[in-house]
């Protein structure tokens, strides 16, 4: 590991730099954690850590995690999506079956009422028939 103390100005704090050319394991357990995300955005994709610094690795490590975690959520959320509209079609099935039990209730209604009309007139003319067979049987000169 190689460390290097500069001050940049005389009414500046010193700065401490220390690097090594080693990469550390923490890295390369890093790394892993992004090959799991590999379609995320560019925008999106972490940035390798400076490898003598362990808050870079730990703010690396958690930026692929949260990679990792927004990709399933995304994943989810295009899930849902195809379930909605899944239940959409299924709805509108629904409606329309709706719809077609409705029309048939009609027209069962319509053809309910039709049918009592035709038995009444049926039941009046039998009955009018009747009258004239026996009017027709009661007459002189009928056969």
């Amino acid at each position: 590991m190689i460390t290097s103390t500069r001050r940049v100005s005389p009414d500046k704090p010193e700065v401490r730099i220390a690097f090594s050319l080693d990469e550390s394991t923490e890295l390369k357990d890093a790394e892993g954690l992004l090959t799991s995300v590999p379609d995320l955005e560019q925008q999106l994709q972490p940035v390798l850590p400076c490898q003598s610094l362990t808050e870079s690795v730990q703010v690396y490590k958690d930026h692929c995690k949260m990679a990792k975690e927004f990709h399933e959520v995304k994943n989810e959320i295009a899930l849902l999506e195809d379930r909605k509209k899944e239940l959409i079609a299924e709805l509108v099935e629904y409606e329309k079956a709706s719809m077609e039990i409705a029309r048939l209730e009609e027209e069962f209604r319509v053809l309910t009422e039709e049918n009592r009309t035709l038995v009444t007139v049926h039941s009046q003319r039998s009955q009018q028939l009747e009258t004239l067979r026996v009017l027709s049987q009661k007459r002189p000169g009928s056969s």
